[in-house]
């Protein structure tokens, strides 16, 4: 038998859908990041994130966007702002009431992409 992905244990597609679109309201009202999604579709961003959150937790591979030091590249990212983006992503998964051992699961596995995005 297969072990549950932490994408299955979120709900799938639809709640990750769901929880990306809370996020980026997050973050779009936040002054320390929202400038650089100025000049973002944000229709096609929150698709894509949604794709890239999905395969990072377990789901189908749907992801193709470059890698994320790519993604990154001349945006000079720095803690503040990964620390930004990461409470967004905790408050958007605790409002749509994933338990605390969930958070932690996802938290952990985006900060395994924090040197491919900082810095660069």
């Amino acid at each position: 038998m297969s072990e549950t992905t932490l994408y299955e244990k979120l709900g799938g597609e639809g709640a990750i859908t769901a929880v990306v679109d809370y996020f980026y309201e997050l973050v779009l009202a936040d002054e320390t990041v929202n400038h650089f999604f100025i000049n973002t579709d944000m229709e096609k961003q929150r698709k894509h994130q949604a794709k890239f959150i999905s395969f990072a937790l377990g789901g189908p591979n749907q992801y193709t966007g470059a890698s994320m030091a790519k993604v990154h590249a001349g945006m000079n990212l720095q803690e503040v702002h990964f620390t930004a983006i990461v409470t967004h992503l905790h408050d958007a998964l605790a409002h749509y009431e994933v338990g605390a051992d969930k958070i932690d699961q996802v938290l952990a596995k985006v900060s395994t992409l924090k040197d491919d995005i900082l810095h660069k």
